[in-house]
């Protein structure tokens, strides 16, 4: 797409940012379809069905494909449009949006949101891609993280109750109580090997995570390099101290904070898991590794 978009999909989880997505999308739907596009709307019943609309939207000759939900909408979509020349826009209604931060769109207005899908700006941005141990490739935008954030995603995926946030927090604590060192072995581009007991290992293409933690802050989604932030095992009430000062990236600056930038890495670890874009992706070990102006993004 070279100018403003003519027919765009729209799609929709209508579960995601407890249950806002539906409204946002018909409010969105509405936009596009008064600016004199043609709307597509679709709204997936699960992962695998949004994969599929996606699949044939693009197949179907959209111009766009735009995407209402949170990270793990995205992640769905990016899947399917990577390598492609269909872009992407993003109605941000979920919970945490990090993607939606990163590039500057707009948060709380659908309709603004879709003006930026009209307008058919568009930026060229890298992915990260991951290799798990049954050989699958899955592409991420924001940051892969292993070590005490994904046992954290591990314990809120199998706790039933409470709901929402609070099922989140109630995991924080309980991995806080079973905290312990990490051993993990990192293996560079360069041949570099990091063999180190870890509290966590994150991979950035983008700076945040989690609704606005700055795990990454110096990444750039268009440099082709992989921004590293190792989190060194630390006594309990040191890393409660400095989980606060993630919201603004100041925690680089601990001597316990290691960062690197490579263009591709092996991350193992023994019985960690790998999330990215909030969503689970693999068992370690996994392989990491940039891809080059992989996505094109609908931007302001």
């Amino acid at each position: 797409m070279t100018g403003p978009a003519q027919r765009v999909a729209v799609l929709t989880n209508p579960a995601a940012g407890a249950g806002h997505a539906g409204p946002a999308a018909e409010r969105a739907a509405a936009r596009l379809r008064a600016l004199g596009l043609q709307v597509d709307a679709h709204a997936g019943r699960d992962a695998a069905d949004a994969g599929r609309l996606v699949r044939e939207a693009v197949a179907g000759g959209v111009d766009a494909v735009a995407v209402v939900g949170g990270d793990g909408m995205i992640n769905l979509a990016v899947q399917e449009l990577a390598g492609t020349a269909v872009p992407l826009g993003v109605i941000p209604a979920g919970t945490g949006n990090d993607h939606a931060r990163e590039y500057g769109l707009p948060l709380g207005s659908p309709e603004a949101a879709a003006d930026v899908v009209a307008a058919g700006r568009t930026r060229t941005v890298d992915l990260g891609s991951i290799t798990g141990p049954d050989g699958a490739v899955r592409y991420f935008g924001s940051v892969l993280a292993t070590g005490f954030d994904s046992l954290v995603s591990d314990r809120t995926n199998r706790l039933r109750w409470p709901r929402g946030r609070m099922r989140y927090n109630l995991a924080i604590l309980i991995e806080f109580a079973n905290l312990r060192p990490l051993p993990f072995r990192l293996t560079l581009a360069d041949g570099t090997v990091i063999d180190r007991d870890l509290t966590l290992a994150a991979v950035g293409n983008t700076r945040s995570y989690g609704g606005g933690m700055l795990m990454c802050p110096g990444a750039l989604p268009d440099d082709g390099l992989l921004d590293l932030t190792l989190v060194a095992a630390m006594p309990r009430l040191r890393i409660a101290r400095f989980f606060p000062t993630l919201f603004k990236g100041t925690h680089i600056h601990h001597p316990e904070v290691t960062t690197l930038r490579t263009p591709s890495l092996r991350i193992e670890s023994p019985g960690i898991t790998a999330y990215a874009d909030g969503e689970f992706i693999a068992a370690l070990p996994v392989e990491v590794k940039v891809e080059r102006q992989a996505l094109r993004l609908l931007v302001p």
